[in-house]
């Protein structure tokens, strides 16, 4: 696994735990589990409030300079072949 792909994959994990954590303060309800260990602990107590914390176009300008998935582009829909007009 390639490092970008490592990074876009923890980030969007630890991203989705820390909306969770957020959405069950703000509701009451039953928050995930605390995090356990170094690696959870630096994801969710400084990774994400960072993340969350820069500006939309600074987020935007690091997403696009990053290789991955989020810069592919969608692929034209398949032309069936039909009668010719």
């Amino acid at each position: 696994m390639s490092f970008s792909s490592w990074l876009r994959e923890n980030s969007e994990h630890y991203l989705l735990v820390a909306a969770h954590h957020k959405l069950a303060q703000r509701t009451g309800s039953r928050a995930p589990r605390p995090p356990k260990g170094i690696k959870e602990i630096i994801w969710l107590r400084i990774f994400a409030p960072v993340y969350m914390a820069l500006p939309w176009p600074l987020r935007h300008r690091i997403l696009k300079a990053m290789p991955g998935s989020h810069r592919k582009t969608w692929a034209p829909p398949p032309r069936s072949p039909g009668p010719a007009v």
